[in-house]
């Protein structure tokens, strides 16, 4: 009989646990602020070149060597320990933001040092990203898998949606976005220490990589598990198909709901809430069947957008989309735990950086659709064709998880 899932709680007695998620949380928390301090801070350097295209050029700059490297890890077969890529990552990102927080108070940086900064600053974000889900699933084991990628995933709600972009508001009204920077290269930090006192590196390798020598691509793994291979498409597109409501939400804020930027913000946040409670909820989701759990958050995630279509009133617009973030936030922990339970120990690395690089590029290339999708169509259309294609993941997912070559939960 196969053990239960253990609660939150539980797998929080654990003190490498514990360790690597505190260490995530104030890390996410720095991140969360220069969410709001980069798009400001482009604004002041972006010089001749338009406001635009110079906020697209920071905002995709993380993204570029980050993807190449994730894929050189999930498609080839060379190995490293998650333990080393997550170091490397804390590293780099500490000192790249700190030298560009130096730049920026002493009013020395430019939009092409700033661009260059964040190029190479955030070489192993992605790899970075995995490793931590790694590392941590790691700690917790078997049982405690689901409790820590819900964990994560709260971490990331709180720190990335709440708590960080208002501390980075505060912090760019009151001191300047170059005081964000610092305060980013310092979340690199705690979460670099955390790392070093939680995880100690015997048992990184052992238990994150245990056959390093004879690993495959996780091109060739999921050729062998097609259900991780259909997770993964149904992963981007859900992603994907959200981006065009980001494109969307200002207008709609506007035209529709005839509100301003104070709107917009509490639309933000009203998601941020939901999304904060769904996360938590995980929690109590973790003896449901997460087939039918992924299968059915689709399906109500999809009438979000669909219902926002037909509102016309702020306070309406404000409860549809709170409980839109109710129920998406707990997508992300129960897929990765579904996926994880399939696969063998010297598959996880590949495999699930894979899986990060997949769901986190959709989202710029969900952006560049969404632009010409919002202004072809108009707003309501827009929001009507992200929900309606989305409720056509459903049956895809339910062929996914459901199907009859559906790889047995190692272990």
């Amino acid at each position: 009989m196969t053990a239960p899932n253990l609660t939150y709680r539980e797998a929080l007695r654990n003190r490498q646990v514990a360790g690597l998620l505190l260490g995530d949380l104030l890390a996410n928390i720095g991140t969360g602020m220069i969410i709001v301090a980069m798009p400001v801070q482009t604004l002041t350097l972006h010089g001749s070149v338009p406001p635009a295209i110079a906020i697209g050029l920071v905002e995709a700059a993380p993204f570029v060597l980050s993807t190449v490297l994730a894929l050189g890890i999930g498609l080839g077969r060379v190995r490293v320990a998650p333990r080393t890529l997550l170091i490397a990552d804390c590293v780099l990102r500490s000192l790249t933001f700190a030298a560009l927080g130096v730049l920026a108070v002493t009013g020395r940086l430019t939009l092409l040092v700033l661009i260059a900064g964040l190029l190479f600053g955030a070489t192993f974000r992605l790899a970075g990203s995995s490793s931590r889900r790694l590392l941590a699933t790691a700690a917790a084991g078997e049982t405690g898998r689901f409790a820590v990628n819900g964990l994560l995933g709260l971490n990331a709600t709180f720190a990335l949606y709440i708590l960080g972009p208002v501390l980075g508001g505060v912090i760019v009204a009151t001191a300047g976005s170059g005081v964000a920077l610092f305060c980013d290269a310092g979340g690199a930090l705690i979460l670099l220490v955390a790392v070093l006192v939680s995880v100690p590196r015997a048992a990184s390798d052992r238990d994150a990589l245990r056959n390093p020598g004879t690993g495959e691509s996780g091109w060739r793994i999921l050729r062998r598990r097609p259900v991780a291979a259909r997770l993964l498409v149904v992963e981007f597109f859900f992603n994907f198909l959200y981006m065009p409501i980001e494109v969307a939400l200002p207008l709609y804020v506007s035209a529709t709901l005839h509100a301003g930027a104070s709107g917009l913000g509490l639309m933000w946040g009203a998601l941020g809430i939901g999304a904060f409670a769904g996360a938590a909820l995980v929690n109590r989701l973790r003896n449901l069947p997460q087939r039918h759990v992924l299968i059915a958050i689709i399906g109500l995630w999809a009438m979000c957008p669909i219902a926002l279509a037909f509102v016309g009133s702020l306070p309406a617009a404000l409860v549809v989309f709170g409980l839109g973030g109710l129920v998406w936030a707990p997508f992300t922990p129960v897929a990765y735990s579904f996926l994880q339970s399939g696969l063998a120990a010297e598959e996880q690395q590949p495999v699930v950086t894979l899986w990060t690089t997949g769901a986190t590029v959709a989202a710029p290339l969900g952006l560049a659709i969404g632009g010409p999708l919002i202004a072809l169509t108009g707003v309501t259309t827009g929001l009507l064709l992200s929900g309606a294609l989305t409720l056509l993941l459903v049956p895809i997912a339910a062929r996914a998880v459901l199907g009859r070559d559906v790889a047995a939960p190692v272990g």
